[in-house]
């Protein structure tokens, strides 16, 4: 796989979402070239990412969050975090409108987080993919962990598996296992929005 998947990109937000990633890394311990191992990248590569001069793609950033054993819920940002424990005897999460953070990555992809706070075993998210723009920069399909289901909102995206290609528009959804090879992009003429959740089995 080729270090450089992403795109030059050395703007404010892409460096809050290299500066979190990396602040993620050094929670589990883990140096830049065990990271780099993993993913099968340079350590420059993965440094380049962290200091926002790299804007990672949506396959990149999965497979970073896969690495580190992290929901991708974790990578929005940390400051409203509450204590687990303390979530955990909740009565409810609440995020009012207007409060969801959001990343973005290559090719102009969004994502914009739809659940109040971290939820266990659960990403609820919605991205955003402008016309043309990929989740994989090189073309490649990719596998990641949990299960998916999406519901478009506007727009269209085409899904690409390893035997079979879905085009989705605006009110379908669809769901699969995350470890069957695929790639989201965008083949249409306008911005396309959708809703995802993303199961994860008990870490």
């Amino acid at each position: 796989m080729p270090d450089v998947e992403e795109a030059l990109a050395p703007d404010k937000l892409t460096r809050g979402v290299g500066a979190r990633l990396r602040e993620l890394r050094r929670e589990k311990g883990m140096s830049a070239r065990s990271l780099a191992q993993r993913l099968r990248i340079s350590p420059s590569a993965v440094s380049q990412i962290e200091r926002g001069v790299l804007q990672p793609s949506v396959s990149r950033l999965i497979a970073i969050t896969d690495a580190l054993g992290i929901p991708l819920a974790a990578v929005f940002d940390g400051r409203e975090e509450p204590d687990q424990a303390a979530a955990a005897d909740a009565a409810f999460g609440l995020q009012r409108a207007g409060e969801s953070s959001s990343v973005s990555l290559d090719s102009g992809v969004t994502f914009r987080r739809l659940a109040p706070g971290r939820t266990p075993g659960v990403d609820y998210f919605e991205s955003t993919y402008p016309a043309g723009a990929t989740a994989s920069a090189d073309a490649a399909l990719f596998r990641h962990e949990g299960y998916e289901v999406g519901t478009m909102m506007s727009g269209e995206l085409t899904i690409d598996f390893d035997d079979e290609r879905v085009i989705l528009r605006a009110g379908d959804s669809i769901s699969y296992p995350c470890s069957r090879p695929h790639r989201i992009h965008n083949t249409g003429a306008e911005e396309a929005v959708a809703r995802w959740l993303i199961v994860h089995e008990a870490r």
